[in-house]
């Protein structure tokens, strides 16, 4: 169980931050407040900004206006010190597939600030945190999706940052190897670290994050755990199925009303299939952002 921590602990505060790219506002008016150890999900359709939020609190993008504050740095006043208190893992892998991977640990520990007498004692302990002291002398261009991900991960824990962002960090990868970073992801929260992950991985979200926010529009559209958010979709849902359509029917959980949305049907074709469950993020992103995810959302494509 994750400790607990205090309104002092926010590593990440945001304030009114915008961004705009020429006439399209992309980032309108966000507020955020994170704390330590916690793992903290941004969802959100393609092109909702999630990416450009990331950017800017990594001092990589400018904000137009707004505050943000990292480990209690000012991004704009002092970007040196937040840098310090950060990493970040993109979308894509960072690593130099033809050196090994203790060779890829060791040339980011010499270039950062890990004293030379050091160097080769962390990277032996970031191989065997990471579960890749097996594979350390081969090739990365041997790698798996996955292990190729938590050498990316284990690079960006070297500085021993406050906050670590990911964005999309799993994004092509196969279930058991996503499984592995999610474990990690955990790991790192209950070790202190802030987490804040992009994904439009809504199951990744639901297992992983302690808070989730929705990004759309420009403006987070709603914000609270997993269990909170899709209470405000309903208590069940009932599925009617046509063939290869799917109608959802949302309702209070109440035998009177979960009744109601199946008499609300009778009238129509025979259903080939009907189910009853409760409801997922997928419907809180559907009711929130008025769009289902498309495959190309489903496979974590763009931020």
């Amino acid at each position: 169980m994750r400790m607990s921590y205090t309104q002092n602990d926010l590593m990440v505060e945001v304030a009114n931050l915008r961004k705009a790219f020429g006439d399209h506002r992309v980032l309108d008016g966000i507020d955020l407040a994170i704390p330590r150890g916690t793992v903290y999900a941004l969802l959100g359709p393609n092109g909702a900004g999630k990416t450009t939020f990331v950017k800017i609190l990594s001092t990589l993008l400018p904000m137009d206006s707004g505050t943000a504050r990292i480990a209690g740095h000012d991004v704009v006043a002092d970007p040196t010190a937040v840098r310090r208190a950060i990493s970040v893992t993109g979308q894509f892998s960072a690593v130099d597939p033809l050196l090994t991977g203790r060779e890829n640990l060791t040339l980011i520990a010499r270039l950062g600030r890990t004293p030379r007498r050091r160097v080769a004692g962390e990277v032996s302990a970031m191989l065997e945190r990471f579960d890749l002291t097996g594979a350390a002398d081969r090739r990365v261009a041997t790698y798996s999706g996955g292990m190729t991900r938590r050498l990316d991960i284990a690079i960006s824990m070297l500085s021993r940052p406050n906050v670590l962002f990911l964005d999309e960090p799993t994004t092509g990868l196969d279930p058991r190897s996503r499984q592995a970073v999610w474990e990690l992801m955990s790991e790192l929260a209950d070790r202190g670290v802030t987490v804040l992950l992009t994904t439009q991985y809504l199951e990744e979200a639901d297992q992983l994050a302690d808070r989730v926010a929705v990004l759309d529009g420009g403006g987070i559209v709603a914000e609270g755990s997993p269990a909170e958010l899709k209470r405000r979709v309903g208590s069940d849902i009932v599925d009617i199925h046509y063939g290869d359509r799917v109608e959802s029917l949302t309702t209070d959980g109440s035998f009177a009303d979960i009744r109601r949305a199946i008499l609300a049907v009778a009238e129509r074709p025979e259903p080939t299939a009907m189910s009853i469950r409760t409801p997922s993020l997928d419907d809180v992103f559907l009711q929130l952002t008025g769009q289902p995810r498309t495959r190309r959302d489903r496979e974590g494509v763009d931020a």
